[in-house]
């Protein structure tokens, strides 16, 4: 039997709004975790050099492996060897890597609902199956050890992400490793999406190899890099893991795109540039928790880090879907329906991207007023 996966709601949206935008609408993308940044500019004054110079080929650059184990002994003060460090053309091949080298068909592996669409689709493409867990105001959004340890049976796996998508929140660091203590005691496999690290507003996420040094980590170079059509990722694996997810990935995906290693390793150090790209996250997150209680939307996970807010709008529509698209045709501004990260209460739920500059951002919400307004109006008609 063919695995059964669910629409993504959001590209379908996205294709709309840019046939909308072929036929004279000015579209406002706040639809996808893509920065509308470039990557920095020294990444691709190399690119530029790769492609004069470099024939190109398949090919894994050690010295960028080298330099993301060292990362994780800076930022996290955790030791990973060169050769844990798997390259791959994003963290999406990464995520299935992982999962194909931890879980057999058939197992049960849990996760955070609201969450990222690709989780539950990747789980079930690979027969796998998604043990989805409720996840409301009261944990933030999050996953819990308390909620992990009352799992019966316990799941074979765990996905966890921090900062997550849709809402952005952070798990503190004493709750991290608590998850991580119940999964050693459970005897648990955690893959942790850690794609939107050093995308903080606060305290920076912590990293799961800091409690759990068996858990599989995937990385992007999507999000904070600002190199999300590089398609450049990494893995990082347990020693014992290193031989069947390399058999994996000769085979599956072969190995990254040079020109992005060779950007990438570039890329790594142009903190100064990319951390101006996190001051314009912030103010554009400023900006929306301001705006979006006066457009009737107070009921919103404050975003810890990434760069979504997820609202609630359950006041005015039980059918995100439809809302989103109204929303698009009507005044250009595109989102995400909350149906995509969560299948059974999304329907009442949006996501809002502020990867987009400050002037989208400000030039969105002077659309999403009035519409917003007249969309309460009309609920106010319709209950009296």
């Amino acid at each position: 039997m063919i695995a059964a996966v669910s629409p993504y709601h959001s590209i379908a949206l996205s294709r709309l709004s840019h046939d909308l935008a072929a036929a004279g609408l000015d579209v406002i993308h706040m639809e996808f975790g893509q920065p509308s940044t470039g990557a920095p500019a020294a990444a691709i004054a190399e690119a530029h050099h790769v492609l004069d110079t470099d024939p190109m080929g398949y090919w894994e650059s050690n010295a960028l492996k080298e330099r993301i184990a060292r990362h994780y002994a800076e930022a996290y003060g955790v030791m990973v060897g060169r050769e844990q460090v798997l390259l791959t053309c994003g963290a999406s091949p990464g995520l299935v890597l992982a999962l194909q080298c931890l879980f057999a068909p058939g197992a049960r592996v849990a996760l955070a609902r609201p969450g990222y669409v690709a989780y539950r689709n990747t789980l079930r493409s690979l027969y796998l199956e998604p043990v989805e867990l409720a996840c409301g105001p009261e944990e933030r959004f999050q996953i819990t050890a308390a909620a992990m340890a009352a799992l019966d049976p316990a799941p074979d796996g765990l996905i966890i992400a921090s900062p997550a998508n849709p809402t952005g929140t952070i798990i503190p660091d004493a709750e991290l490793a608590a998850i991580a203590n119940v999964c050693r005691a459970r005897g648990i496999k955690v893959v942790s999406d850690e794609i939107y690290h050093r995308l903080s507003f606060g305290a920076p996420a912590g990293s799961m190899l800091q409690h759990l040094p068996d858990a599989l980590v995937v990385n992007s170079f999507s999000k904070y890099f600002s190199m999300p059509g590089w398609r450049l990722g990494w893995v990082v694996l347990p020693e014992a893991l290193i031989d069947p997810a390399r058999a994996r990935m000769g085979s599956l995906f072969l190995t990254p795109p040079v020109i992005a290693q060779r950007a990438g390793l570039v890329a790594f150090d142009c903190t100064a540039e990319l951390d101006d790209n996190l001051a314009t996250y912030a103010a554009n997150r400023a900006l929306l928790l301001e705006a979006l209680p006066a457009l009737g939307l107070s009921r919103v996970a404050p975003p810890d880090g990434a760069f979504y807010i997820y609202a609630d709008i359950g006041h005015l529509t039980s059918d995100s879907r439809a809302f989103c698209e109204r929303l698009l045709r009507e005044t250009g501004v595109c989102t995400a329906p909350g149906i995509d990260f969560d299948p059974v209460d999304g329907g009442r739920f949006m996501r809002f991207s502020f990867a987009v500059s400050t002037p989208l951002v400000e030039a969105a919400l002077a659309r999403l007023a009035p519409w917003f307004a007249a969309q309460q109006q009309a609920v106010a008609r319709t209950a009296a």
